[in-house]
């Protein structure tokens, strides 16, 4: 996203070094299936686990060998700015949680009074509620079903424009348009990119191996387990907010999505900077869930 700045910490750099082999091998393989000899990665992995950064260096190191390679970040491609989808994340929240309430039986002028002051001290995500209020969790349920929904789904995201681009580059486009998105309703624009002497896209994104996606040849998973994304969002302080309960709860739901897609992934590296493979992830992240 432009403006975002990518801090390369030695962590990074170690990651990077143990994926490039392998990754030279596939790409080897997939371009030979293409007739332009350009093949696609997806650098995928929960929030702070070094996706950018990684990424960055993959594509250095592509362009160091004589590789042309260009990294997209797929956090361009949201509906809504940053603030209107967080917005709008919270508000589908809320709705459905209000009305798995009244569709339980549970709605009242006591109940409410109790739901509303948590949503206005930000905490009504709180699951820890339920113990004292038993009924609270038709309001945890349903709203968690509706923001599953929502999140990493094409009513958040533009999945088809990026399976365009990704089309259009592996046959053979010299030009491809991109978005670019800030944080403020006037920074949203597009830009032509010239990839003549492009033969790897990098994606860099959260989302960067779902099942929306079209033509992604190599997904590489950077795992993190949700207690371990967590205590890096708090450690960086990311969006203001990183110990809400809120947030906590689409760190997970992404934490799931990502998990049901691991199986795709054709590189796996654990957050101690070990390639693992899909039935060692398997082990580490089945008991998560």
């Amino acid at each position: 996203m432009p403006g975002d700045k990518i801090e390369i910490e030695d962590g990074h750099i170690t990651k990077a070094e143990i994926i490039f082999p392998e990754l030279v091998k596939l790409i080897a393989k997939a371009a030979d299936s293409n007739e332009y000899g350009r093949c696609v990665i997806a650098v995928c992995g929960g929030s702070g686990v070094g996706k950018s950064e990684i990424a960055s260096l993959l594509s250095f190191y592509l362009n160091a060998a004589g590789i042309g390679s260009y990294t997209l970040s797929g956090d361009n491609y949201p509906h809504r700015i940053p603030k209107y989808n967080d917005a709008e994340r919270l508000h589908i929240f809320r709705e459905a949680g209000v009305r798995g309430m009244a569709d339980a039986g549970y709605m009242n002028a006591e109940n409410f009074a109790i739901v509303q002051k948590w949503q206005q001290a930000d905490d009504d995500a709180n699951a820890e509620h339920v113990n004292e209020y038993a009924w609270f969790k038709s309001y945890i349920d349903a709203g968690s079903k509706a923001l599953a929904g929502y999140l990493g789904t094409p009513n958040e995201t533009d999945f088809d424009e990026v399976s365009t681009i990704i089309r259009a580059f592996k046959d053979g486009a010299d030009t491809l348009t991109l978005r670019r998105m800030g944080r403020d309703e006037s920074a949203l624009w597009y830009e032509d990119v010239d990839f003549t002497d492009k033969k790897v896209l990098i994606i860099e994104w959260t989302h960067g191996n779902s099942d929306y996606i079209d033509g992604v040849d190599i997904p590489v998973l950077l795992n993190s387990t949700p207690s371990e994304t967590l205590a890096h969002r708090r450690s960086r302080a990311r969006d203001g907010k990183v110990d809400s309960a809120f947030t906590t709860l689409v760190l997970n739901i992404e934490q799931r999505e990502l998990h049901s897609q691991a199986h795709k992934a054709k590189i796996i590296i654990s957050k101690d900077a070990e390639l693992i493979t899909f039935e060692q992830y398997s082990a580490i992240m089945d008991s998560q869930f």
